[in-house]
């Protein structure tokens, strides 16, 4: 076995553990919507969410981690379709910005959904 191989192995490695550690903050992601939308009585449209942005982050105690933004959105009476967002660093939700009407900046949810 080659350099060569070996680097397309590892490469090979890499992009697994990205595509399955993806998926477990996927799932966390989805989670953290369900509860939030829960929690102020609104409906999770598709129940799913999509990838907005991908980059790299420091958490609390320096250790470089994957910041994932995802998408979603909501509905408070089932004929609508509003827009929020998830933060994540990591496996960690950091924040869950819901965009409702009763404050100018939306509605910024930090709470136990990890």
């Amino acid at each position: 076995m080659d350099f060569l191989d070996l680097l397309g192995l590892l490469l090979l490695a890499a992009t697994a553990w990205l595509w399955l550690d993806s998926l477990k903050a996927r799932e966390q992601a989805v989670a953290a919507a369900k509860a939030a939308c829960n929690s102020e009585d609104l409906l999770l449209l598709d129940d799913t969410v999509a990838i907005q942005r991908l980059s790299l982050g420091r958490d609390g105690e320096g250790v470089l981690r994957i910041r994932r933004v995802y998408g979603f959105e909501y509905s408070g009476t089932g004929n609508d379709r509003s827009a929020g967002s998830i933060a994540m660093l990591g496996s960690h939700v950091l924040v869950i910005n819901l965009n409702l009407s009763d404050t100018p900046e939306g509605k910024v949810l930090r709470g136990p959904w990890n």
